[in-house]
């Protein structure tokens, strides 16, 4: 099995006066030290051009459609893998009573290859349902 590594990356909120509103921490893969063929098979990368935008606003007119925008939280850590990923433990989260053992990720992470492409199947199954 090939091992990947993760790190944590760390943010500061500020409010618009300058404060500090909050501090936001995110567990990321290590996903360049995956191994096409093993870790994944596919990826996704949706990229929509500036015609085709123009095309749905155009259409949207013509027929009086309304038109929304949505922005989901999180998205990427919704995907479900189909593939065998196997992570270190996080830092500051190891178990001391087995420290050599690894995470086996049932969903998706920030950072792996795959996580785009296990959040636009998810995404496809749920608008045809």
């Amino acid at each position: 099995m090939n091992l990947i590594g993760c790190k944590w990356v760390f943010r500061t909120k500020y409010k618009a006066d300058g404060s500090i509103l909050k501090h936001k921490a995110c567990l990321v893969a290590k996903g360049f030290l995956q191994t096409p063929g093993i870790d994944y098979l596919e990826t996704f990368s949706p990229v929509v051009k500036a015609p085709i935008i123009r095309v749905l606003f155009a259409l949207a007119v013509h027929f009086g459609w309304d038109i929304q925008q949505v922005d989901i939280n999180n998205v990427f850590l919704n995907g479900e893998l189909v593939e065998d990923v196997y992570m270190t433990q996080p830092t500051g989260f190891v178990d001391s009573n087995f420290p050599s053992y690894v995470c086996k990720l049932k969903k998706s992470l920030y950072g792996l290859k795959q996580a785009p492409r296990a959040w636009y199947l998810k995404l496809k199954y749920a608008l045809q349902d």
